[in-house]
């Protein structure tokens, strides 16, 4: 994957958090049986060399794991997180494991359900007199 429209399209799948990471699924529905998957990891986890080090691991664990535990037919994108930077090995490939069956055990076309928007309170005026602050104009 590499255009940000296949990223945030996976972002409205399903998401499977783990400590190491964040697995979101998403069924394309175009048809073509092929696994996609992308590596997200922001600045927020550390400098280019811990980045990249957290995407090579990933790509690793990706590549292993996805043709036996992937759902074909949808893209799998991994957001690292915190935790996962000096992870072990053997412990983020467990977790992918346990994420992908939590994935599997639900059909993957059911989509997350929406929250009904919030409604947003009153305004009240700065003051704190609690009127309304649309009423009436400045004094005319």
């Amino acid at each position: 994957m590499g255009k940000r429209a296949d990223f945030l399209a996976a972002n409205r799948g399903r998401r499977a958090p783990m400590p190491g990471f964040v697995l979101l699924v998403r069924e394309r529905g175009d048809g073509d049986p092929a696994m996609r998957f992308g590596i997200t990891v922001t600045k927020k986890i550390g400098g280019a060399v811990i980045r990249n080090r957290m995407k090579r691991r990933f790509r690793v664990l990706a590549r292993e794991l996805l043709p036996i535990h992937g759902v074909a037919g949808a893209d799998h994108v991994l957001i690292g997180r915190t935790e996962g930077v000096e992870r072990d090995f053997g412990l983020l490939r467990s977790e992918l494991e346990k994420a992908l069956g939590k994935v599997m055990s639900r059909p993957v076309s059911q989509a997350p359900q929406k929250r009904p928007p919030r409604k947003k309170p009153a305004a009240t005026k700065p003051d704190g007199s609690g009127q309304s602050a649309g009423g009436q104009g400045p004094g005319l």
